[in-house]
């Protein structure tokens, strides 16, 4: 199965968030929120397109799942 452009950028941004929530959970460290400043707009556009990522990968399961 090919990933689409969209596919691809979603899951880049899924793991991302992984890995900062992971950053923030062992060490209570933000790598975005280090990079962008803490809660400044860039940042938040970040921890927004991660969420929209989330969701558009959790709809994308389920309707691949039905289409099977």
């Amino acid at each position: 199965m090919k990933m689409s452009v969209m596919d691809w950028i979603a899951w880049v941004l899924v793991i991302v968030g992984g890995l900062n929530w992971g950053l923030v959970g062992i060490f209570k460290w933000d790598l975005v929120a280090a990079i962008f400043g803490d809660l400044s707009a860039v940042s938040r556009v970040v921890y927004t397109l991660v969420g929209l990522a989330a969701l558009y990968m959790l709809v994308t399961v389920f309707t691949k799942k039905q289409a099977a």
